[in-house]
């Protein structure tokens, strides 16, 4: 597996080693041991969640201001633009974002670390997406930041309005949003 670094050193990107052949693929999607060994982050996988949604839905910009959750996350059917936003007061990244496509063709994991908020967009017809957390759903700490807060800028890859919750509706902006110190 190799490790993408992005321009907020702290969210990696993975390329798993893909083994093809005339029955089909496999490939190592996690290996707790060699994650450590190559990243030095020693993450305590509790939670898989499992999301469907249709073309054109944006799920975000999602965070837990208590138990913040650490996610390793991959598209396991279609296409995602999926972002990640550092919303970490003492950072020197604070308020930057990264985004990166993943699909089931290109089979990459982005690994976004607690202090960070989450989101992506549908680029295909549908798409599954599988996260890992680091640490359980907390209702009482679940915070959206609107995803398109023109603080952030995202440059979300949408050709109409996209669709959104009510809860990602009413998200709030970066500067009025409860924060990481």
């Amino acid at each position: 597996m190799s490790i993408v670094p992005s321009k907020i050193p702290e969210v990696l990107q993975f390329e798993p080693q893909v083994f093809v052949d005339d029955r089909g693929f496999f490939f190592e999607a996690y290996n707790h041991q060699k994650f450590a060994q190559e990243t030095d982050i020693v993450a305590n996988f509790v939670q898989d969640n499992h999301s469907c949604s249709k073309q054109n839905v944006l799920r975000g910009l999602h965070y837990q201001i208590q138990q913040p959750q650490g996610k390793l996350i991959r598209a396991v059917v279609g296409t995602i633009f999926d972002v990640a936003v550092d919303i970490r007061k003492s950072s020197s990244t604070f308020g930057k974002w990264v985004g990166s496509e993943l699909s089931a063709e290109n089979k990459r994991l982005l690994w976004i670390p607690p202090g960070f908020a989450h989101g992506f967009l549908v680029l295909s017809e549908i798409a599954e997406v599988l996260y890992k957390t680091t640490d359980y759903y907390a209702p009482q700490g679940d915070r959206t930041i609107l995803w398109n807060d023109p603080d952030l800028a995202i440059d979300w890859p949408l050709s109409t309005p996209p669709i959104l919750s009510a809860k990602d509706k009413a998200g709030k902006s970066l500067r009025t949003a409860e924060v990481f110190d």
